[in-house]
């Protein structure tokens, strides 16, 4: 048994492991998290279809030639608006029939490690399987580096000071909520950019905010972007992109 197995444990006959795998450099794991990667008998993870899957990427050095996996391939992303019903029944019944596939895994003793980019607990399409499945069998998370903390350190800028409240907020909602929002916040996050970035810029700067908003893509990976906000004239950002508002509490 290595050193990291021993500090990181190992796992567990019969459990299913969410693993955060953080934002995208491997480094960022916690060692109970890369231990896992090591040791379970199943390595899961969600993937666009066509695509490797960005969790699946980022612990690439980890694994080893051989080991069982199990791909769950979304049946649609960003081609259907999440408010569609075709969207909601597509992707429900792909996750029950994902839970069910791990489930199968699970009852014939192996553990299953699911892959989760970021947090588990946070925006995280594993919660969907914690939901369906913890009631029957033993789980445990493992948290890992937010998407939104690995941007704000890249960027550079403390997002809260003193007793500076923090807003997260998604990009798909209402332009009218978002400004509502922005206009009564004092440090903010916006996740879901993407193809909302044209009618998130407007909202924010509505809210007056723009001198302070910062634009990063693909945060902690080699094709890291990080600008202010006031000089991004794309009409739509790539999947992993968001924008940070840092607050300007009490600094002593």
């Amino acid at each position: 048994m290595s050193l990291l197995d021993t500090i990181a444990g190992v796992a567990d006959a019969g459990t299913l492991y969410g693993i955060g795998v953080g934002p995208g450099d491997v480094r960022y794991l916690t060692l109970r998290a890369a231990g896992l990667v090591r040791s379970v008998d199943v390595v899961a993870f969600f993937a666009k279809r066509g695509m490797e899957g960005h969790a699946r990427r980022i612990v690439a050095p980890l694994m080893d030639a051989g080991r069982r996996e199990l791909r769950l391939e979304y049946p649609v992303t960003e081609e259907v608006p999440v408010a569609d019903p075709s969207y909601q029944a597509q992707i429900g019944g792909f996750y029950h029939r994902a839970a069910e596939s791990i489930a199968a895994h699970l009852a014939a003793g192996r553990s299953v490690g699911l892959l989760s980019e970021g947090d588990p607990f946070f925006y995280g399409s594993f919660m969907h399987m914690w939901r369906r499945l913890e009631r029957d069998h033993p789980v445990e998370v493992v948290p890992g580096v937010t998407g939104m903390s690995g941007c704000w350190t890249k960027a550079n800028v403390p997002i809260t000071w003193g007793d500076d409240i923090l807003s997260v907020l998604p990009g798909t909602l209402d332009e009218d909520v978002l400004h509502d929002r922005l206009a009564r916040c004092e440090a903010a996050v916006i996740m879901k950019v993407g193809r909302n970035l044209t009618k998130v810029k407007r909202a924010i700067i509505r809210a007056g905010l723009i001198d302070r908003a910062l634009y990063i893509e693909r945060g902690t990976m080699e094709a890291q972007r990080v600008a202010p906000l006031a000089e991004i004239e794309l009409a739509r950002g790539p999947y992993f992109s968001m924008i940070l508002i840092p607050g300007q509490g009490r600094r002593l």
